[in-house]
Formats: structure tokens, sequence, C-alpha cells
């Protein structure tokens, strides 16, 4: 590994992946890329912000599956 280390830390620092940024909004880096390759492979700075939008996704699904499940 390349990595810097810097006084008083142990571990070296990885060198920052490459993303592009996107001017216009959360829309639009969440569309330019869709939201799979955002938040899985953070192609652009909105990969946090699509994670969670994944998240509340799977959790709803979930739930619905759940409950379908519950009623038979």
């Amino acid at each position: 590994m390349d990595g810097v280390v810097r006084e008083g830390e142990r571990i070296p620092r990885r060198p920052l992946p490459e993303f592009e940024e996107v001017e216009d909004g959360l829309i639009a880096g969440l569309s330019s890329g869709g939201l799979l390759k955002v938040a899985l492979d953070d192609v652009n700075q909105y990969g946090p912000h699509a994670m969670i939008i994944l998240l509340v996704i799977m959790a709803t699904a979930t739930g619905i599956a759940l409950k379908l499940f519950s009623l038979f």
C-alpha cells in the first residue's frame, strides 16, 4: 500500500477514489449514474445519499414481505 502516514497516525491513508462532480443536485447525481451504481460504486459525491435511499427501499420491501407472510 502506498498510503501516507501522518504524524500521530498508525494506519496509512489510502488515496481518494476517482469520482465525477455533479453540480446540478441530488436528483441529477442519482439519475446520471443510476441509483445502484452511485450507491455501490461511488461514481459521484452522492454515494452516501444513494445508499440511504437504497436502505429505505430495501427496508420497505422487507417490511411488506413480512407483513404479507404474516397474513397466511
